[in-house]
């Protein structure tokens, strides 16, 4: 009984990804902006909002940080980095290819704010 219960909790915890994890794949889309990080963020997040409730946004040391998750896994991480002429803006996803719900909706709220 044990040894089932220790392989379980392996295979709940395989599922679970972070901002972390999920920053290890490609950027879906990686763009300048001229807007400060702030009125970016403000931008894209009530958009996200929108489509996804669980999405968080939280001030970072450079900029701002913008997450959907579900309830184990995060799916999107959009990092704002201030630069000196604006904003850097990188998108990434879990599993860029698969077709999730409000997805496109996300993506485009990235490129219509840029």
């Amino acid at each position: 009984m044990k040894l089932i219960l220790g392989v379980l909790s392996v295979v709940l915890l395989a599922g679970c990804s972070s901002p972390g994890d999920v920053k290890k794949n490609d950027p879906t889309i990686s763009a300048s902006t001229s807007k400060p990080a702030k009125k970016y963020a403000l931008c894209v997040f009530p958009r996200w909002q929108e489509e996804r409730s669980t999405s968080t946004m939280s001030e970072t040391e450079n900029g701002y940080r913008l997450v959907v998750a579900s309830e184990m896994m995060t799916d999107e991480v959009l990092e704002i980095v201030s630069t000196g002429s604006g904003s850097k803006v990188t998108l990434f996803q879990r599993a860029p290819w698969s077709k999730m719900w409000g997805r496109s909706a996300l993506e485009a709220a990235v490129r219509e704010c840029l």
